[in-house]
């Protein structure tokens, strides 16, 4: 994993998660905001604010993905031009979705979270094809032209080639590429309500958002499924498990996807200042299940995080199923409850109305609290000796920021001293002089008192 982590496409791809933060952040607050929508419909919706933030994040990652692997493998005259091949690329992949739904414009989907894959898909393929001529050029070394001219001309070639290869594939070939990403995650439908199903569907929503792709982006495939299996709750003719009800306010996801409240706690009260710092900060959206500071912030592309969040999608899972289906110990929620923002574990009883299912939850609330711990000790113990590390660099940065003469001054003083000292000895030995004699020579900052052994003549 610390191979993997350290590659030079996978940081890119991290890097570029993770300068959109402040965008994640800011679109939490306007999601917070958004309740108040609810019961106040004469304010204006922050729902618009959000769209201008989260709902950019795939743009922006298409752009930032080339942007950081130039950077990163030294083309810096190539970045800024990478990174608009990307963003082009990505908007010619979602261009026939857009207009097939009939919402063109900066409100889709695609452009936020619902089009990551996309846009980590057109940023690495941009990468790659602008890596291929990252030291190619027209011109010679020796040439006349201006350099920002070369530039100019030397990246034509691969931007042509981005641009062609999208024209060609998605308006030439006709290939959905948006919809063909998907599919891959459609037979995920057909296996959701079984005991393996149910641990698998939550288990890739903690592994894609372990790499900082959200899991709204398996909205089209997960949503139809989730609330036909609550409409049949609803009606009576069966007892579906896995909905959207279950997932988000009842028996899982505390503090959002990946149980992340029991880590949140945790940083809040971590010896590191840095982790400290940040398990604070995400405590008010963690109330409202909103996790994206947590996990953009520590957990994404990070591997003593990324692990235990994976255990989450699994363990948790299979003790609500063996619970609820197996033991009937607590409910199965029978209720749409979509106000999936409800802190827990209020969430919990309003969706159930149960006392047997208030302690299964605490109990799976324990259990996630026990996964994480070991974990989160250990990356603890990498940030404390980071910041340690720090510190001395700082410490050793200002020793040798110290004056030179204050350094020098003491083998100086000691040359002086042992050279008087041979002075004054050769004199009172040679008989120049009856009296005492006394010599004040500074050495290491004490003075020294040097006296002949010739005793002195009485009344001196």
């Amino acid at each position: 994993m610390a191979k993997v982590n350290n590659n030079v496409w996978i940081v890119s791809i991290k890097d570029a998660i993770m300068q959109v933060l402040p965008f994640i952040l800011v679109g939490s607050v306007f999601a917070m905001l958004a309740i108040l929508n609810d019961y106040f419909p004469s304010l204006p919706s922050f729902w618009t604010p959000y769209g201008w933030t989260m709902g950019m994040l795939s743009l922006l990652v298409s752009f930032l993905i080339p942007f950081n692997l130039m950077e990163k493998r030294n083309f810096r005259k190539q970045r800024l031009i990478a990174g608009g091949c990307g963003t082009i690329l990505f908007l010619i992949i979602i261009t026939p979705q857009v207009v097939q739904d009939g919402e063109p414009g900066f409100g889709h989907s695609a452009l936020g979270a619902g089009g990551m894959f996309i846009a980590i898909l057109a940023g690495v393929v941009t990468g790659f094809i602008m890596s291929l001529f990252g030291r190619f050029s027209l011109f010679k070394e020796d040439s006349v032209i201006p350099e920002f001219v070369r530039a100019w001309f030397d990246a034509m070639i691969p931007v042509a080639l981005v641009v062609t290869l999208g024209w060609v594939c998605v308006d030439l070939l006709g290939l959905d590429v948006y919809n063909a990403v998907l599919a891959v995650f459609r037979p995920l439908a057909g296996v959701i309500e079984s005991p393996w199903g149910f641990p698998l569907m939550c288990f890739i929503y903690c592994f894609l958002y372990s790499m900082g792709i959200s899991t709204w982006v398996l909205t089209p495939v997960t949503t139809p499924v989730l609330l036909a299996a609550i409409q049949a709750n609803m009606a009576g003719t069966a007892q579906n498990l896995v909905t959207s009800t279950m997932l988000f306010s009842t028996y899982l996801w505390f503090g959002g996807i990946g149980n992340t409240m029991a880590l949140v706690i945790m940083m809040s009260r971590s010896k590191s200042t840095r982790l400290k710092a940040l398990g604070r900060a995400c405590i008010p959206p963690m109330i409202a299940n909103i996790n994206e500071p947590v996990v953009f912030g520590a957990i994404a592309w990070n591997p003593v995080l990324m692990i235990p969040m994976w255990l989450q999608g699994v363990i948790p899972p299979i003790i609500i199923w063996l619970f609820t289906k197996t033991i009937h110990f607590a409910p199965i929620p029978m209720n749409q409850f979509e106000l999936w923002y409800t802190p827990y574990p209020l969430a919990t009883w309003i969706t159930t109305r149960s006392l047997t299912a208030m302690i299964l939850m605490l109990a799976v609330f324990a259990v996630s609290a026990v996964i994480w711990y070991p974990f989160f000790k250990a990356y603890e113990h990498q940030s404390l000796e980071k910041e340690a590390a720090s510190v001395q660099a700082g410490a050793e940065s200002d020793e040798m920021t110290t004056p030179s003469s204050s350094r020098t001054s003491r083998p100086r003083l000691r040359v002086q001293a042992t050279r008087s000292i041979k002075a004054e000895a050769a004199a009172a030995s040679a008989g120049d002089t009856a009296a005492t004699t006394r010599s004040g020579v500074r050495r290491g900052g004490r003075k020294l008192t040097i006296t002949s052994s010739k005793p002195r003549p009485e009344g001196e």
